[in-house]
């Protein structure tokens, strides 16, 4: 942490002004006056906008030596910064589309400098409004099927997939969500926040030895399979969106892991909104249609990430060895299986871990958010309990339907 300082606005401003002047950056003019602050409610970091005379701006985000949300008692690495940055620098090399672009990266004051992309909205923001985006699932599934693909043992080396593997070692951030994911929910952990009108339901799944078996295979395969370069955060307030663009951010908690986690997160996180939407529209069709369009968005992110998926593998696979007729099929099954129960996982640990998400905790009414916290852990406990049935999506589909309906 030498030559470490935390940022102001002022030193934000300071810091890029060097950058111009020292002809290292160019996303400003010599010579302009910037103005910065900070914004955002992020759990870890500092995030700034800085702003020239024209108009022009960029973000500027440093991670901090502890965690945000809860203060100095908890530290973390700086590490993360390198890991998000170079995440992102991967990720946008094989899809530039949907990847938020990264201008600068400072290793010594741990931060980065991003494209602004305050034209677009924050995905968790407009979904809580109840706004649709038509493209979003497949931006979506291209982004997580394609970094997902090329950085995997179908297309690198041995040699050049356990190097990277190396480089993204992230175990301070791998243990924040194997714990906060896998571990505290089911264990009456200090860190869990829920109502304690729930405690009947959090005392059931703490005893529920079938679903914890689940779990531990679950928390196993996180801990145990490189399989690709993950995103690691892949949840609403992860993504920037408008009708027409998609764009990832934040994945300072990427690592190779499994295959599955990811999506698993996303369709979790669309299924947190569809229970919530009955705290917040009361109008019953104005509801229903728009829990269909997020069921639709859900089937369509998950046919299409494993429609690409299949094909890459079937048109790009480097490895003969894993091209044996039948293996793609029996690869993408356990994948998707273990989507289905990542996504009942994000489910419970988004109601009752530490963690929470404003689609829910912003319901007004104590009752209705109650009964939508008693629909997320339940619909999320039935996931994980049956990811294991669902051979294909027809089966997913079918085990979504009886429990949503």
């Amino acid at each position: 942490m030498t030559n470490y300082v935390a940022f102001t606005a002022q030193r934000a401003i300071d810091y890029v002004s060097t950058l111009i002047e020292s002809k290292q950056c160019n996303f400003f003019d010599s010579g302009q006056t910037l103005s910065a602050y900070e914004f955002g409610d992020g759990n870890l970091n500092l995030v700034f906008r800085i702003t020239d005379e024209q108009n022009n701006s960029v973000i500027l985000k440093q991670a901090l030596p502890y965690a945000r949300c809860v203060g100095e008692s908890w530290p973390l690495t700086l590490d993360r910064a390198r890991i998000e940055a170079q995440v992102l620098l991967n990720h946008g090399a094989i899809c530039p589309t949907y990847t938020a672009n990264v201008l600068h990266y400072s290793e010594i004051q741990a931060l980065t400098i991003l494209e602004d992309l305050g034209n677009l909205q924050i995905l968790r923001t407009a979904q809580n409004n109840a706004e649709q985006f038509p493209k979003l699932a497949q931006h979506v599934a291209t982004y997580l099927s394609h970094t997902g693909f090329y950085n995997s043992d179908f297309y690198l080396t041995a040699q050049t997939k356990k190097a990277l593997v190396s480089q993204f070692t992230n175990p301070e951030l791998c243990q924040i969500t194997e714990d906060l994911f896998f571990s505290d929910p089911y264990i009456g952990h200090e860190r869990n926040n829920y109502p304690d009108q729930l405690q009947s339901e959090v005392d059931a799944i703490q005893k529920n030895s079938a679903l914890k078996l689940e779990i531990a295979k679950l928390k196993a395969n996180f801990l145990s399979n490189p399989q690709t370069l993950l995103h690691g955060d892949m949840h609403s307030g992860s993504i920037f969106v408008d009708c027409n663009n998609t764009k990832m951010i934040d994945p300072e908690f990427g690592f190779f892991g499994p295959v599955g986690f990811d999506i698993g997160s996303f369709i979790g996180n669309l299924l947190l909104n569809y229970c919530a939407q009955y705290g917040h529209i009361e109008d019953f069709v104005a509801r229903r249609n728009y829990q269909t369009h997020l069921l639709s968005c859900i089937v369509d992110t998950y046919s299409l990430f494993e429609q690409q998926w299949l094909e890459l593998i079937r048109t790009k696979t480097t490895d003969e060895s894993l091209a044996p007729v039948g293996y793609a099929q029996y690869f993408m099954k356990n994948v998707l299986q273990d989507a289905v129960g990542c996504c009942g996982a994000e489910l419970i640990r988004r109601t009752i871990g530490l963690a929470h998400v404003s689609d829910i905790d912003s319901i007004s009414d104590d009752n209705a958010r109650l009964t939508v916290q008693k629909q997320t852990l339940a619909l999320g406990e039935q996931l994980i309990l049956n990811a294991q049935t669902c051979n294909n999506k027809e089966a997913f589909f079918s085990l979504l339907i009886s429990q949503l309906n």
